[in-house]
């Protein structure tokens, strides 16, 4: 099963770009495989971003994995 992870863009360097993914998490990112600005939000699989996304939807993604992560929690 492959995940993927929603983020905003932070900056940006050449091919590589500051993600923040929530929580005080950011990391590098490979975003030679889309052409995104910063401020806009990507899809994060393996260190790549494969996908440029609007709020919204990186939004509800973001609440999907937060309810995941409480119910584990939670068991």
């Amino acid at each position: 099963m492959c995940l993927a992870v929603p983020g905003k863009v932070l900056e940006k360097e050449g091919t590589l770009a500051k993600v923040d993914f929530g929580h005080g998490t950011v990391r590098e990112v490979d975003i030679s495989l889309v052409d995104v600005a910063v401020g806009q939000h990507v899809l994060v699989h393996t260190g790549y971003a494969i996908q440029i996304m609007d709020e919204e939807e990186a939004r509800a993604s973001l609440d999907l994995w937060k309810d995941i992560l409480e119910r584990l929690e939670g068991e």
